[in-house]
C-alpha cells in the first residue's frame, strides 16, 4: 500500500472538531475515541473557559462601548465651543448699547437680563438655591471730589487731581478731613516675617501720611546683579506685598490717616491713565457695617513726577531713597513735609447682582460638591466728560471671558450624562472696582467652600490667534495644572509660566478671592508663541493692548481679531474641570504654596471627602 493510500485511510478514521473559545478558534484534529477522551477529561475546561472568554470578550466589548460613549460625549461638548459663537456673544456685550457694563447703571441691566435670556437658552438651573439667577451684592457707590496739598519748607503745593494724584476716602462718610499730617516714607511698606522683612521697624505712623514705592522690593541677585533675587519675594514676580491692596491693608493695620502709593508703569503693570479710568469716577465698595472706618481715611496714588518733586520740596533725592528702599536694614523717613486732605464724597447705596447658574451632578453622592467657573461681567461704563467716544466697552476686557464662560456652560450640556459632581457657573460683579463680587461670593458662598474642588476663571482671551503654548498665571500652584498637562499636550500645546510674573496678575483677578480661602484656582493667560506668527508677535500685541487699549474706550471688537485660539483654550478649561468633576480626588496646593494652611483648616472635619 503507497503512502498516499495509508493517508487517505488515516484520515478516514479521524474527525475534524473546531470550538470557539470566544477570542480564537481552534481546529483540533480527533479520532473518534480520542474525541471521546478528550470530551469527558478536557470538555469542561474548554466550555468553562469558553464561558469565561465569551465574557471577558463582553466587558471589554462593554468597556469599549463606554470609552467611545465617552469620548464620543467629550467631542460633542468640545465641538460646541467655537470662535464664531463666542464672538456674537462678545459683540453683544460689548456694544454701545450695553454702555460699558458698569455696576448700577443700565449697563447692568442689560448684560444681567443677557446672561440670565442665555442660561434659560442653554437649559441651566438657577444657581441660586432659593430658585434664581441672582446673588445679590450691596454696595456703595462713592464719587470723590478731593482736594491735596502738601507744605514744606514754607511754601504749600496743590496736587491737581487726577492729572498728579488719584485719591479718596473709603469711609462712607460725606467729608474726611486730614490737616497737616506728618508725610513718612515707609519704602515697599511691607512687614514679611518669612523673608526677615519689615519697612517701619517699630516706627509709630499712627495718624501719619505714609508714602510707598509699588511692587515688592526690588532686590538684586548678590551673584548676578542684573536680574532679581528668587530667594527674595520671587524674585521677578510680583508677591501679594507688592499688590496696592495688601499696601492698603498694612496702612490701616498700622493706623495710618493716609496711604498713598507711588505710580511707576513698570513695576504697577499698567500705565497711570489706568488709574485715572479707574477711580477719578464713581467707585464701589461693599456695604460695610462700620461704614469702613477701620481703614485709612485717605487712600490714594500720586505720579512719579509729582512723587520726585515732593521729596525734593523735602530736602530728599526721591532715587537715594528708593535704593535704600530695597535694603533690609532700611528705615522708615520723615519727609519734613505736611499733606492735607480735604475729600468731600458723594455716595449712593448700589444693588448690585452676580449671575449664577447650575449644571446638577449626576451622581448622587458628589452632586454635592462642586466646580465653579467665574468670570467678570462688569466694566468702567461710560464717562459723560470725554470728549467724542464717552463708552469704555470692555471688550476684550472682559466681554470675551464672559462669552468664554457662555460656551463653557454651553460645553458641559452637550454631556450626557452630566459630570457626577455640579458645576456652577458664577459671572461676578465689580471685578474693576476691587473683586468685589467675588469677593462677596467668597464670603457668603451660596455652596460650601469646603465642598468646592476648584475655582476655574477667565478674564480676558486670546484673540489673537492659534498659540504653541498655554500660560499659567500663578504657575507652580496648584496640581490642576497636572492635569492641564496632560490636555494641553494632547493638543500639541505646551503649558508655560506667565510671560509677565512682575504685573501681578495672581492677585488682580477673581480667583484670587477663592485661593486666599483655600480654594484652588486655574487663571490661564494667553500664550506668546502664535503659529504662523514671527517670533515676538504674542509680546508685541500684548504690549500694545496695555498701551492703547486697556482701561480705554479703545477696548473694543478689532477686525483683525482671530478666536481660534481662545477656543482651544477654552476647551483646555472645559477639560480640566470635567476631569476634576469626575475624578475620585480633590485638587490640591502644592508644597510652598501660601493657601496650603488654609485649605487644611477648611477640609479638617469635613465628612466625607476624598482628599
Amino acid at each position: 500500500m503507497n503512502r498516499s493510500r495509508r493517508r487517505k485511510e488515516a484520515e478516514a478514521h479521524l474527525r475534524f472538531t473546531t470550538y470557539d473559545f470566544g477570542f480564537e478558534r481552534v481546529r483540533l484534529v480527533t479520532s473518534a475515541a480520542t474525541k471521546r477522551r478528550f470530551m469527558a477529561n478536557v470538555g469542561p475546561m474548554l466550555i468553562l473557559s469558553a464561558s469565561l472568554a465569551c465574557g471577558i470578550q463582553t466587558v471589554q466589548a462593554q468597556e469599549s462601548r463606554t470609552q467611545q460613549d465617552r469620548s464620543s460625549n467629550t467631542k460633542s461638548a468640545l465641538d460646541s465651543i467655537r470662535s464664531e459663537d463666542l464672538l456674537k456673544h462678545i459683540n453683544i456685550l460689548a456694544s454701545d448699547e450695553f454702555e460699558g457694563r458698569a455696576p448700577g447703571t443700565r449697563g447692568e441691566e442689560l448684560t444681567v437680563n443677557y446672561l440670565i435670556d442665555q442660561c434659560r437658552r442653554l437649559g441651566l438651573k438657577p444657581g441660586h438655591p432659593d430658585g434664581t439667577y441672582i446673588q445679590n451684592v450691596p454696595m456703595v457707590g462713592f464719587t470723590p471730589l478731593p482736594a491735596f496739598s502738601y507744605r514744606a519748607g514754607g511754601q504749600t503745593t496743590e496736587v491737581s487731581f487726577p492729572a498728579d494724584c488719584v485719591v479718596w476716602s473709603p469711609w462712607f462718610v460725606p467729608e474726611v478731613n486730614v490737616p497737616d499730617s506728618e508725610m513718612i516714607f515707609v519704602g515697599y511698606g511691607v512687614v514679611a516675617p518669612e523673608y526677615g522683612w519689615d519697612d517701619f521697624k517699630g516706627v509709630d505712623v499712627r495718624g501719619k501720611t505714609i508714602v510707598m514705592l509699588v511692587n515688592d522690593p526690588a532686590i538684586p541677585d548678590p551673584k548676578a546683579p542684573a536680574k532679581l533675587d528668587d530667594a527674595m519675594f520671587k524674585g521677578r514676580a510680583m508677591t501679594y506685598y507688592g499688590r496696592w491692596t495688601y499696601k492698603y491693608e498694612i496702612a490701616a493695620a498700622k493706623g495710618a490717616a493716609a496711604a498713598i502709593i507711588v505710580h511707576e508703569t513698570g513695576p504697577a503693570g499698567y500705565p497711570y491713565f489706568v488709574l485715572v479710568s479707574s477711580n477719578s469716577r464713581e467707585n464701589f465698595d461693599l456695604q460695610s457695617p462700620n461704614q469702613n472706618r477701620d481703614r485709612a481715611s485717605v487712600e490714594g496714588w500720586i505720579t512719579l513726577d509729582q512723587a520726585k518733586k515732593l521729596f525734593a520740596a523735602s530736602g530728599h533725592d526721591f532715587d537715594a531713597l528708593k535704593r535704600q528702599a530695597i535694603r533690609r536694614d532700611f528705615r522708615p523717613v520723615p519727609l519734613a513735609t505736611k499733606a492735607t486732605f480735604q475729600i468731600r464724597t458723594s455716595m449712593r447705596d448700589v444693588a448690585s447682582r452676580n449671575v449664577v447658574a447650575v449644571i446638577e451632578g449626576s451622581d448622587p453622592k458628589l452632586k454635592h460638591e462642586y466646580i465653579v467657573y467665574t468670570a467678570h461681567w462688569d466694566h468702567l461704563g461710560r464717562n459723560p466728560k470725554l470728549e467724542g467716544d464717552q463708552i469704555f466697552n470692555g471688550a476684550l476686557d472682559n466681554a470675551s471671558g464672559t462669552a468664554g464662560l457662555l460656551e463653557l456652560a454651553e460645553a458641559f450640556t452637550k454631556l450626557k450624562p452630566a459630570p457626577k459632581r455640579s458645576i456652577l457657573f458664577l459671572f461676578v460683579t465689580a471685578e474693576e472696582k476691587g473683586l468685589l463680587g467675588a469677593k462677596f461670593y467668597a464670603k457668603r458662598p451660596l455652596y460650601p467652600l469646603a465642598k468646592t474642588l476648584a475655582n476655574l476663571n477667565i478674564d480676558g482671551v486670546n484673540v489673537w490667534g492659534r498659540t504653541r503654548d498655554i500660560n499659567v498665571v500663578g504657575y507652580g500652584g496648584t496640581t490642576l495644572e497636572d492635569l492641564l498637562q496632560d490636555f494641553a499636550k494632547a493638543q500639541g500645546r505646551a503649558v508655560a509660566p506667565d510671560s509677565e510674573p512682575e504685573k501681578g496678575r495672581y492677585y488682580r483677578s477673581d480667583h484670587f478671592e477663592f485661593a486666599k480661602l483655600g480654594v484652588p484656582g486655574l487663571y490661564l493667560k494667553s500664550g506668546i508663541d502664535f503659529v504662523g506668527k514671527p517670533a515676538g508677535f504674542g509680546r508685541q500685541k500684548s504690549d500694545e493692548y496695555t498701551a492703547r487699549d486697556y482701561h480705554k474706550v479703545s477696548d473694543e471688537v478689532k477686525e483683525d481679531w482671530d478666536l481660534a485660539g481662545a477656543a482651544e483654550d477654552l476647551q483646555l478649561l472645559f477639560q480640566v474641570g470635567y476631569r476634576v468633576a469626575q475624578g475620585d480626588k480633590y485638587p490640591e496646593w502644592k508644597a510652598g504654596s501660601e493657601f496650603i494652611a488654609r485649605r487644611e483648616e477648611m477640609l479638617r472635619g469635613v465628612e466625607g471627602l476624598k482628599r
